[in-house]
């Protein structure tokens, strides 16, 4: 089993991770929580493949809000490309909960650049690649956002593209629903930021993905329970200012491919045909938005994919694996043709 370069870092060294096998984990410290809850932490995930001596790119991976990284397939696809694979838990997230914190509590989105920035920097020193970003939904927000802050920044050299799967661009619901809507997020929000937003509690999406309802998969139900964390107004407020700020029109610097389901079906109750839509986001909004990426995008819709496309059933699953292969071509021939490396 192949283990990448060692560097000095933030990082802690790495240990064994709950994945099992071929998996590690290394934690970075981030001091006091600018929200008062504490020492807070995030957690660097990496895929260490066997004969994997010279990978011919490298992966950072971000989950999304009630989430955590678990997706074995995922890494061991990018694997057999040839490409070594990392996730992040961001603060408050899966492997980075603490006892006593409000999970995947934040207040404002810019705070995620500490971890995010020390995470690249580490995929970058330990593979001596150019780094693929990938995240899913909320962190299909958090990615873009931060990509337009390096590029202001002049600090973007060592990332190579952005894949997002079911990025979370705006608000369900008709225009007048979310503009006031947005007035009260902003409004209670600032005041009383860990006050619970009523009507929460549903699980139909939930029960479709996991092995112990009507699902498929296996993950941890005290990092990602059926029917989500409760939603908070401070971190909503953040979501709607990131939205926003998409909205105006971003410059992300770098190709961009955006999955989606090729429809919405939004339920209360489990039935079947959650396990064929998008459950949780409006894939019309995914659609509309995506152009305020600033750069050359893709939009794949799949058919019959969930929410994450890349937990679906085996048909849209294999077909969304199909299309990321296709774009992870033409990304290579595209950066070939303009003399970019893809080893950095």
């Amino acid at each position: 089993m192949t283990h990448y370069a060692q560097s000095d870092s933030p990082w802690s060294d790495w240990q064994p991770d709950i994945l099992g096998e071929g998996y590690e984990q290394s934690t970075l410290p981030l001091g006091t929580d600018p929200e008062g809850e504490g020492q807070i932490f995030a957690t660097l995930v990496r895929h260490v493949a066997a004969g994997l001596e010279r990978p011919a790119g490298a992966v950072l991976y971000l989950h999304g809000y009630t989430d955590y990284f678990f997706q074995r397939h995922l890494a061991e696809h990018f694997a057999k490309l040839g490409y070594a694979f990392y996730a992040i838990d961001l603060r408050k997230c899966g492997r980075s909960q603490r006892a006593g914190q409000t999970p995947h509590y934040v207040s404002d989105l810019t705070l995620y650049d500490v971890e995010l920035n020390s995470a690249l920097a580490k995929v970058r020193s330990d593979t001596g690649t150019d780094v693929l970003l990938m995240a899913h939904s909320t962190g299909g927000l958090i990615l873009p956002l931060w990509l337009d802050r390096l590029r202001r920044a002049d600090s973007l050299d060592g990332v190579s593209g952005l894949i997002l799967n079911s990025p979370w661009f705006d608000l369900q619901g008709p225009a007048f629903v979310r503009n006031i809507g947005t007035t009260i997020i902003h409004t209670v929000g600032r005041l009383r930021g860990l006050s619970v937003l009523p009507g929460q509690g549903i699980d139909s999406y939930g029960t479709s993905l996991h092995t112990s309802a009507a699902g498929e998969w296996d993950y941890d139900l005290d990092w990602k329970p059926l029917a989500g964390f409760p939603v908070r107004f401070g971190w909503l407020r953040a979501i709607r200012i990131g939205h926003q700020r998409l909205h105006r029109g971003l410059d992300i610097g770098v190709p961009a491919l955006i999955l989606r389901s090729k429809l919405s079906k939004f339920v209360r109750n489990y039935g079947s045909e959650v396990d064929v839509a998008d459950a949780v986001l409006d894939v019309k909004q995914i659609q509309r938005w995506s152009g305020c990426l600033g750069e050359r995008t893709a939009i794949v819709p799949i058919e019959n994919a969930r929410h994450d496309v890349f937990l679906s059933g085996a048909p849209a699953l294999a077909n969304a694996f199909d299309e990321l292969d296709r774009w992870l071509d033409w990304l290579h021939a595209h950066r070939d043709a303009n003399g970019e490396n893809l080893a950095g």
